[in-house]
Parts: C-alpha cells; structure tokens; sequence
C-alpha cells in the first residue's frame, strides 16, 4: 500500500489582491497585510472613474513598492492561493 505524500512544511493560504490597470498586459498581483481593505479601496475608485489621484502601497511579496493613478484601474479581484511555509 502506498504512504500519501508527506511533508515537514505546513500548507498555508494567502490572500492577494489583482489590480488589472489600463495598457498593461499583464495584471499587478499584490500581497498586503489587509487585502481586503486593499480591494475596497480599489473598488472605491474604480466606481469613480474621474479620481486622477497617485496611489502608493508597500507591500510584502515580491513587489515592494508599487505606485500607480487610481483613474487607470479597470477591474480588481482577490485571489486566494495556498503556499509551503
């Protein structure tokens, strides 16, 4: 019989936050430590197109600043994914 696969790491989950931005391929993925207050935001300002303001975030994945205007948002999403800690 064979032994399920085991390992010494546990399997967490993350939340990040996807900001799709207007003229860029591909979608800005980020991890905060509010995700949800992240994704409210940005929701705020996708309901308001006209808000020309500079919005800056310190995160904590790979990207670890990031600054983009909030009237080039075009659609947010969160995304739950799980991780080897």
């Amino acid at each position: 019989m064979t032994q399920p696969f085991q390992t010494q790491q546990q399997i967490k989950t993350r939340i990040s936050v996807i900001i799709f931005l207007k003229g860029n391929a591909a979608p800005l993925v980020l991890y905060v430590d509010n995700p949800n207050e992240l994704y409210e935001e940005c929701l705020s300002y996708l309901k308001l197109p006209t808000t020309t303001k500079l919005i800056e975030k310190e995160t904590t994945g790979p990207i670890k600043k990031v600054a983009f205007m909030a009237n080039q948002i075009s659609g947010v999403a969160l995304q739950e994914e799980q991780y080897l800690q």
